[in-house]
């Protein structure tokens, strides 16, 4: 080879190594930018929530149930603008702080399971369902710091 081939070479690859370098290192910094999307499946998070349900609490949910609980908890967080309207990647840009306060919750799927005809035998059940869907919020990384009181 004589040295005008070889000089081409170095220089392709020289290129080559230059792009790439621009564009892993400009998709490095996109990506760092932005939260990692927490991906919610409902059929996830009742095995969840269902495996971290102590047995009597499970003995008195069916399945069913516990997913209609769970998307009643959904439409209260959907209510409150904590759910967004759909799955985008953006950067971060919450202003306000935001509390989500179990009892609340509690509160709020009382009065629902109540109202679409979940029959439920003790008050303490929707205590352990919010605390386990919370739970799994926070295995997603759906969740942030806990507010200091």
């Amino acid at each position: 080879m004589d040295a005008v081939t070889i000089m081409f070479i170095v220089l392709a690859a020289l290129t080559v190594f230059l792009i790439a370098a621009v564009v892993i290192g400009r998709e490095a910094r996109r990506l760092d930018a932005i939260a990692p999307r927490a991906v919610y499946e409902i059929e996830t998070a009742v095995a969840f929530v269902g495996e971290h349900l102590p047995a009597d609490t499970q003995a008195r949910l069916t399945p069913q149930e516990l997913e209609m609980l769970l998307l009643l908890h959904l439409r209260w967080m959907h209510e409150r603008g904590l759910q967004p309207t759909k799955a985008v990647d953006h950067r971060q840009d919450i202003d306000d702080l935001v509390v989500v306060d179990p009892d609340s919750v509690t509160a709020y799927l009382l009065g629902e399971a109540e109202a679409e005809g979940i029959e439920v035998l003790d008050d303490v059940d929707i205590v352990r369902v919010t605390d386990a869907h919370l739970a799994y919020f926070e295995a997603i990384g759906a969740v942030g710091p806990e507010a200091s009181d």
